[in-house]
């Protein structure tokens, strides 16, 4: 028997151009280069899913530390005390609490103390 691949090839090279709209050049819109670029979208997201959460940590370390000078204790010490006294929360929240909500900040820098 003979298979015509028409509808499905093409439904293939449409979905492929469809991924790579947006994309500069020649990548839009020609197959061979769509699907080379695809290949490297592909790796370059994988990579900035893993940078993101480090830039979002980073972040949030230097709202604390802000936080922190501010209430006179440095972002070390500050957290080295944080374990000791066995108060489990991590830096989002710490971040969070630094930047909007300053009167809870206060009294929990003051208890870690």
């Amino acid at each position: 028997m003979r298979v015509k691949r028409g509808v499905v090839a093409h439904k293939k090279r449409e979905a492929r151009l469809k991924a790579t709209k947006g994309f500069k050049w020649g990548r839009k819109s020609k197959e061979r280069a769509a699907k080379e670029a695809l290949l490297h979208a592909g790796q370059h997201a994988f990579q900035g899913r893993k940078q993101k959460k480090r830039d979002y940590r980073a972040l949030w370390n230097t709202k604390i530390n802000a936080g922190l000078r501010e209430n006179g204790t440095k972002y070390s010490v500050f957290i080295s005390k944080l374990r000791k006294s066995e108060i489990k929360l991590d830096r989002k929240t710490l971040a969070d609490l630094a930047e909007n909500h300053p009167e809870a900040w206060k009294k929990l820098v003051e208890s870690v103390k």
